[in-house]
């Protein structure tokens, strides 16, 4: 099951990385999605994909039964969820302020800061 997840961390890694190298702002954020959910992913795996119970500590004892499943890994996929819809909220924000400045979201057209030439030349 973890080889599965390995192969699909790489399908969607690679895939996202293709999507930030398109010139269309709204291909990079769907890449940023993906490479977002990828990382996800890896720390998931890190974690050990495991059948033993979740950690949770029963009426009457000071600690859970052995064996427990490790919960550092889904805390951090937690916080790593909040941070990424984050940066997707804001790179969302960015892509909207470019297309009603600009009127295009895409990257090519975007010159003002480097005007054409006149003579052609960049």
């Amino acid at each position: 099951m973890e080889s599965a997840l390995v192969i699909v961390i790489g399908v969607m890694t690679a895939t996202g990385v293709y999507l930030m190298l398109a010139s269309n702002l709204l291909c990079y954020l769907f890449g940023l999605i993906l490479l977002s959910n990828a990382a996800n992913l890896v720390i998931f795996v890190s974690g050990r994909l495991t059948r033993v119970v979740p950690p949770l500590i029963p009426k009457g004892l000071e600690a859970p039964p052995e064996p427990v499943a490790n919960a550092l890994p889904q805390a951090m996929i937690l916080t790593a969820i909040v941070i990424g819809f984050g940066l997707l909220a804001f790179t969302l924000a960015l892509v909207v302020g470019c297309y009603r400045e600009l009127g295009t979201i895409d990257a090519d057209h975007m010159r003002l800061a480097e005007p054409i030439d006149p003579d052609g030349e960049h």
